[in-house]
């Protein structure tokens, strides 16, 4: 059943409570934290504007970072409600909290258009655990609960499910907002059935991630290419030397399973023909988790299909990302999940900018769908300036994988049937 939308509502005058996933990134610079992307606070946009213009009196709640309950000051989400002040162009009321007499008087007193951003839900622990105490303070803000916070639907959150069950209890409406709407369209609907060929791009670290979405991927797809340092893993269970690699040694069996059922359903599955590799070295620096920083020295093209034991594969070679690039240009659907290497080092972002650059070809030129399935693809191509060439860029990292196995996700059962 389709659920209920935004476009559905009779919201003038009412407190609609919007859980949104403003978790964006944030550096401090001169003492000041400071958001390095705001894709996610751009996406809501929509949604915001077309319930300020029906005149709804806007509650927003978002979590940021993990706070484990305590109010951490480099976590709030001060500076979001500034940046979406300017964004909306109109005052985003601030909360320092997100329940109380305080945060409800604030809500009560917000005029038809007015808009409020709650504190940090994480600033909680009864948040992650979807505390029914918790839920009902936070209901005490909203006549309607809208959700448009896809990246954060897979969690079973108070904010994400248990105020939904408080507000349709008391019979309130509970809606998806315009880009949950889009989420579902494109990563459900659109992929059900989709346009043929039917072509799927995975990279990224580990195969445990993507087992599920290989498995279930592999009964509708025409190809997948897979890259990134899971490819490793399945060169591996083939029988090649893959050196210092990143690699999942106890996986090597579901790689096999996976080449055999696509192999069964004639699929076809490309892994890398050749691969870019450096020497990793373990400097004396440590990162902000305290480890060893790992320099990659002496990046170089190896044709050959072992890697020597000195060595650590970080990139697709060119060849592969040629022969990737036509597959992808015969598409007619795509489904991107995974960077091909350690695109953030430009040294190694070639792979990931030659099937970017492919996606967005096929896009452009050859009319096909483009979805791509969150975290970092959307970065990726963002940073190759590539992202508003695509057709749908999800928001959801871990959401977008759970929603494209199969799963449930609590914070769309949730929302009220049309």
């Amino acid at each position: 059943m389709a659920k209920l939308t935004v476009r559905d509502l009779n919201v003038h005058g009412k407190r609609v409570f919007m859980r949104v996933d403003y978790n964006v990134p944030l550096d401090e610079k001169d003492g000041v934290m400071v958001i390095t992307d705001e894709t996610r606070i751009r996406e809501t946009l929509p949604t915001l504007r077309l319930l300020i213009e029906k005149g709804a009196r806007l509650i927003l709640a978002a979590h940021m970072g993990r706070p484990k309950g305590k109010r951490e000051a480099t976590m709030s989400l001060r500076p979001v409600a500034a940046r979406l002040s300017e964004l909306l162009g109109c005052n985003v009321n601030f909360a320092d909290d997100c329940i109380g007499e305080k945060v409800e008087a604030l809500a009560n007193a917000l005029p038809p258009g007015g808009v409020l951003l709650l504190e940090n839900v994480r600033y909680y622990n009864e948040e992650e655990a979807n505390d029914p105490a918790f839920a009902e303070k936070l209901a005490r803000l909203a006549d309607i609960y809208v959700n448009d916070a896809f990246g954060a639907a897979h969690r079973a959150h108070a904010s994400t499910e248990g105020i939904a069950r408080v507000v349709a209890k008391r019979g309130g409406q509970c809606a998806a907002g315009l880009l949950m709407e889009r989420e579902l369209k494109f990563l459900g609907d659109e992929l059900d059935n989709p346009a043929r060929p039917f072509v799927v791009i995975l990279g990224g670290a580990k195969v445990s991630d993507k087992i599920k979405v290989i498995d279930r991927l592999l009964e509708k797809a025409d190809a997948i290419l897979i890259g990134g340092a899971m490819a490793y893993t399945f060169k591996l269970a083939q029988g090649f030397k893959i050196g210092q690699s990143l690699v999942e040694k106890d996986k090597t069996d579901v790689a096999l399973a996976a080449l055999e059922k696509a192999k069964r359903r004639g699929v076809k599955f490309l892994l890398p023909t050749d691969n870019v590799v450096a020497t990793p070295v373990v400097t004396d620096k440590l990162n902000k988790k305290g480890k060893p920083i790992i320099d990659l020295n002496n990046p170089r093209t190896n044709s050959d299909p072992d890697i020597s034991d000195t060595e650590e594969g970080v990139d697709i070679g060119p060849a592969s990302a040629a022969l990737f690039g036509q597959t992808i240009a015969s598409a007619r659907t795509i489904l991107w999940n995974g960077p091909m290497g350690i695109f953030e080092d430009k040294r190694f972002a070639a792979g990931t900018n030659v099937v970017a650059q492919a996606v967005v070809d096929a896009t452009q030129k050859n009319g096909a769908k483009s979805i791509i399935g969150g975290g970092d693809s959307v970065k990726a191509l963002n940073k190759a300036k590539l992202g508003d060439k695509v057709t749908f860029m999800s928001t959801g990292g871990g959401a977008s994988l759970e929603f494209l196995e199969g799963s449930v996700l609590p914070g769309v059962a949730a929302l009220s049937e049309k």
